[in-house]
């Protein structure tokens, strides 16, 4: 099956890929989740290797690589014991990123993009906010024009890297009587005067850094503005499909990882004269979680296909994301019993998986927020369509 989107030269990324992160990464993982904190020199590392520029243009120091390269970065970092460390990588590279490259000027994309390849600055995409949740359109805060400045006020939360940082993609309201209508694309530096960031204590995603951040009277130049000024809207919903399948790929993966985990645990565990991968009862379970993963990755990967050639995949995405994350759960639920009590023991794997893996089903939009955009889709026959024509 992998031979239809992976070739030799995939291949031999994944096994550099993998090396590396268990040459330079795994050895500091436990550290970073007990102190949440990521230490910079690691995003160095990574823009040195080019892990970072993937998919970028070569302009900026990216490979311009297809997806499926991206897919074994994803794949490859939920497979590690920190989800959390995963996150702060792949949000900074495709989704506060992202955006750099489609709307950024290009003084935006050589002063912001290109160090960001090269892992010299950080970035984080500030969308949500405390009263909104999934409603983006409902967002308060505003970005009022004052002759050659914006003045940004209101609040973001939930954001990823939001402490670690150096410029934030802000969303907020240029017009705000226009509703979805009046939201714009700005480029914030992070040590500007009037903005605040406080870290959240999170169930899962240790490593990572999530904090909730105000702007207070930010003054930033207008030339910040990232695109067109009344199209943000527009421009978040024409990558929503790539996040959602960025969120479907690390579910499968965590998920195939658990697999993998409990099953050569079960190869070793003893219990009443055998080992417990020969009970009926367990081995049923776990082909029947197999199963399951083996069809979400193999939708995922098709889906993924698409994207690279450059179809609009909406509602592939968003079944992908909310298939693939339910999955991830149950069959992590599952693999943690497997372990018994060993599998609620912090040195243990399955413990951290099933907190971090819980998130699956809520970030980049809730399973409840998927349903409803489908049920549109597949029950009112709404049909979507890029907002933003390349």
């Amino acid at each position: 099956m992998n031979s239809l989107y992976f070739s030799e030269e995939h291949q031999l990324f994944r096994a550099s890929f993998r090396d590396f992160l268990q040459k330079e990464v795994v050895p500091h993982i436990e550290k970073w989740e007990k102190t949440g904190t990521i230490e910079r020199f690691i995003w160095k590392k990574f823009g040195e290797m080019g892990f970072f520029g993937i998919n970028y243009p070569e302009t900026y120091g990216g490979m311009n690589l297809d997806l499926f390269y991206t897919v074994i970065f994803l794949e490859e970092l939920q497979k590690i014991k920190s989800s959390g460390f995963a996150a702060a990588m792949w949000a900074h590279a495709y989704l506060a990123m992202t955006h750099l490259n489609a709307e950024g000027s290009e003084k935006i994309k050589q002063n912001y993009l290109a160090p960001s390849i090269a892992g010299e600055k950080i970035g984080a995409l500030c969308i949500t906010e405390p009263f909104g949740g999934s409603d983006v359109a409902g967002m308060r805060t505003t970005a009022l024009k004052m002759g050659d400045k914006y003045i940004i006020n209101g609040s973001k939360t939930f954001i990823t890297n939001g402490i670690y940082a150096d410029y934030y993609v802000v969303a907020a309201k240029t017009n705000p009587e226009l509703g979805n209508k009046g939201i714009s694309i700005f480029l914030v530096d992070t040590n500007l005067q009037g903005i605040s960031a406080t870290k959240l204590d999170k169930l899962g995603w240790r490593a990572s850094d999530t904090a909730e951040i105000a702007f207070d009277n930010v003054e930033i130049p207008a030339e910040n503005l990232m695109g067109e000024a009344g199209k943000g809207f527009p421009y978040i919903m024409q990558h929503f499909a790539f996040e959602r399948l960025i969120m479907a790929i690390n579910a499968h993966a965590r998920a195939e990882y658990a697999i993998d985990y409990t099953i050569e645990y079960m190869a070793q565990r003893e219990a009443f004269g055998t080992t417990i991968n020969k009970f009926q009862a367990l081995r049923h379970t776990i082909v029947e979680h197999a199963t399951d993963v083996e069809h979400c990755k193999i939708f995922n990967y098709a889906a993924i296909s698409r994207l690279n050639k450059g179809e609009y995949v909406v509602k592939e995405a968003t079944m992908a994301k909310l298939k693939s994350t339910k999955v991830a759960d149950e069959t992590i639920y599952s693999c943690l019993q497997m372990l018994g009590g060993y599998g609620y023991m912090e040195e243990y794997p399955l413990a951290r998986l099933m907190r971090d893996s819980r998130l699956g089903p809520i970030g980049g939009g809730t399973s409840e927020i998927m349903k409803e955009i489908l049920s549109k889709m597949i029950i009112d026959n709404q049909n979507y369509k890029p907002a933003v024509e390349k």
